[in-house]
């Protein structure tokens, strides 16, 4: 049995990742946070807490747990804030992957690493695995720099590059374009929505069987790991209103000049996903699909 060590695994994907790890017999499976863990279930896995900008804690870490694969999700993603906070991205961003790269080259771990759609400039999208990096903010250039210290090491390495990730987690501060939309609606409040920029939206569960598909084969390089459908927030915002069957004359269609932002956001990536689907066999839901998943995960709860 391979053991798999998660970092961030109180966030969204973190928390998906341990849920389908711990159900499966191929993993052991070693959670990692800062802090407390937020799980509500403690079965089948173990949790450390680990700050990964302490090269020391980490190297203590992989010294006496010695994972076969490390899927390293924990990341500083808040676009704005990384413009802000420059030398904290950098630290949570590239620093900490330096530090996880000697850890495993040490103990001859599998890392997976996740990047981003925001390493592009949005001129030429939907991309595939190939296509020329040129972020337009901080947090582009600190996922871009993390990927080029992956690229450039001696180790086992596998990059899931995904965009605008949707899903319900446990304790979550942060919302997601679904239940934003629902919620206002709900409630009567009109909401203004951007129609030029486009995304290949991925449902958070998706992304975490991307994850895993890429630990049981240790397929090496650079995978897309995004929803399948090429959309620009409105339309999500209008589909979700269809699919609930809210009132979509609360939704006004506004382009991005309508809201200041410290950070440029590229206009238009996606991904192209024929190399995981055909390596990998991943297969995402579509976005209506993704609606239903959540719909049906907000009744249970």
């Amino acid at each position: 049995m391979k053991k798999i060590l998660i970092t961030g695994s109180n966030g969204l994907l973190g928390q998906k990742l341990v849920e389908k790890l711990s159900k499966s017999k191929e993993f052991q499976t070693i959670a990692t946070a800062r802090g407390n863990n937020r799980l509500p279930a403690s079965d089948n896995y173990i949790y450390i807490s680990l700050d990964i900008t302490n090269k020391d804690e980490i190297a203590a870490v992989f010294e006496s747990e010695k994972p076969d694969i490390l899927i390293h999700t924990a990341a500083m993603t808040n676009v704005d804030q990384c413009e802000t906070e420059k030398d904290g991205c950098w630290g949570l961003n590239v620093n900490a992957v330096e530090y996880l790269i000697n850890a495993c080259k040490k103990t001859n771990t599998f890392f997976i690493h996740l990047s981003t759609d925001f390493i592009f400039d949005g001129k030429e999208g939907p991309y595939d695995e190939t296509a020329e990096a040129n972020p337009l903010s901080f947090y582009g250039w600190s996922k871009y720099a993390a990927e080029k210290l992956l690229i450039n090491s001696d180790i086992k390495w596998s990059i899931a590059r995904t965009i605008l990730v949707y899903g319900i987690a446990h304790d979550m501060s942060r919302s997601n374009i679904i239940l934003w939309v629902k919620n206002s609606l709900e409630q009567g409040k009109n909401i203004n929505v951007v129609n030029d920029q486009w995304r290949t939206p991925t449902l958070a569960e998706d992304l975490a069987d991307g994850c895993i598909l890429i630990a049981q084969k240790e397929a090496e390089g650079i995978f897309n790991i995004s929803g399948k459908d090429l959309l620009n927030p409105y339309e999500m915002a209008i589909m979700t209103a269809d699919f609930f069957n809210l009132d979509k004359s609360l939704i006004t269609e506004v382009d991005g000049t309508k809201f200041t932002q410290p950070a440029k956001r590229p206009a238009k990536t996606g991904f192209i996903l024929d190399k995981p689907m055909e390596i990998l066999g991943y297969n995402p839901k579509t976005f209506n699909e993704g609606i239903a998943f959540l719909a049906k995960q907000i009744g249970e709860k």
